[in-house]
């Protein structure tokens, strides 16, 4: 370990989550060890990228925890984009979510703080959207990050810049702990070998194989089929968020488009059911892309927990602490959880608002209702 670092932390998990707490704690003069089992499976790579902390219809502390970090987000990239010298393609470019009823529209969780749109209204802002979406939503103050192509190697090239050191391909297996204080944690490297590694500090992050390392932790998979059509450069300018589809457009005209839900276990690769549920929902939205080119398919798994809200903060364990269980909004949550984290292991005072969220999101919540 360099001599110059005044503590070490260990980080399990290499995904997106994994790699905002590296680059907070590397930042900070730490010492950071990233244990990754395959970066590129991450959730953080599947992801579309929305900034939807309203779009997504959140509410009560979800909501909260999602503004804080919108608030974050657009500073923290550019640290990120200056130490990385890779654009993150943020975008403010606005989420627009339609209805078919108004009273659905009124119904929805963050309905004030969006702009009504009636049909007229709809069709400027989303020409093309399909005549069945009377009503919509304009949510301005959300957006976008290009997190599969930009934001994951931003992160890191950041992380590198500042020493962080990563070991790729190694699978976290057992815990080593006394006392009930963390000690270290047994590995499985690249090269098949077993060994222990100790470390004074770890943060478990391995969002949805999480419970493998700690089998106490409620975490299981939601996989999503996701695909990328390519339109015309500008043909869409703003987020479509429909009730079971929504399409992200890029700069260069390539569109996100997901994602289905299913709880399917760790079953791996498409499926043409997958394909056509996505399929039938660019219909449903925006009919003129159904004949767009598909680039490319894939899949990922969501962490969720049993009340779909993340695990933040301590463990049973000293010195053990958790960011696990962001299920659909890890890019959005990524900027905030880092800086909690890093203020709990820190000991830095919290505010009034990152103590409800430590309350609200703290792993005894599960132990309690047992």
């Amino acid at each position: 370990m360099n001599s110059d670092k005044k503590e070490s932390i260990l980080i399990i998990g290499g995904g997106l989550i994994g790699l905002s707490l590296a680059y907070e704690f590397a930042k900070k003069n730490f010492h950071v060890e990233v244990l990754s089992k395959k970066r590129s499976e991450a959730a953080g790579f599947v992801a579309a990228g929305m900034l939807a902390a309203h779009a997504e219809g959140l509410s009560d502390e979800l909501l909260s925890f999602g503004q804080e970090s919108q608030n974050l987000i657009p500073q923290w990239i550019k640290e990120i984009e200056i130490d990385s010298e890779i654009s993150c393609g943020l975008k403010n470019c606005g989420i627009v979510v339609p209805f078919e009823e108004r009273k659905d529209l009124e119904k929805f969780p963050t309905y004030k703080y969006g702009q009504y749109l009636n049909r007229e209204e709809l069709e400027e802002q989303v020409y093309g959207l399909d005549a069945k979406w009377k009503h919509g939503l304009l949510f301005k103050q959300d957006g976008q990050i290009d997190n599969r192509r930009r934001l994951m190697r931003a992160l890191e090239k950041a992380c590198t810049f500042h020493g962080v050191q990563f070991q790729e391909g190694t699978n976290a297996t057992k815990l080593i702990y006394e006392n009930n204080k963390f000690k270290g944690v047994q590995i499985l490297n690249a090269f098949g070998e077993i060994k222990s590694i100790f470390y004074e500090k770890a943060i478990i992050c391995c969002g949805a194989w999480s419970r493998k390392l700690m089998t106490d932790l409620p975490i299981y998979p939601i996989k999503g089929q996701m695909l990328s059509i390519q339109g015309p450069i500008n043909r869409i300018n703003r987020v479509l968020f429909g009730p079971k589809t929504y399409m992200v457009p890029r700069d260069d005209g390539l569109v996100i488009v997901g994602a289905t839900v299913e709880n399917a276990g760790f079953n791996t690769g498409n499926t043409p059911q997958g394909i056509k549920t996505l399929q039938d929902g660019i219909k449903s939205l925006f009919p003129e892309a159904v004949i767009w080119p598909h680039m490319e398919h894939w899949w990922g798994f969501r962490p969720a927990t049993p009340d779909l809200k993340p695990i933040i903060g301590k463990t049973h364990l000293k010195n053990l602490f958790l960011a696990v269980g962001h299920y659909r909004n890890g890019v959005l949550f990524s900027a905030i959880t880092s800086k909690l984290i890093y203020k709990v292991i820190t000991k830095c005072k919290l505010n009034d608002k990152e103590n409800i969220f430590l309350e609200k999101f703290n792993y005894s919540r599960f132990k309690e209702t047992d």
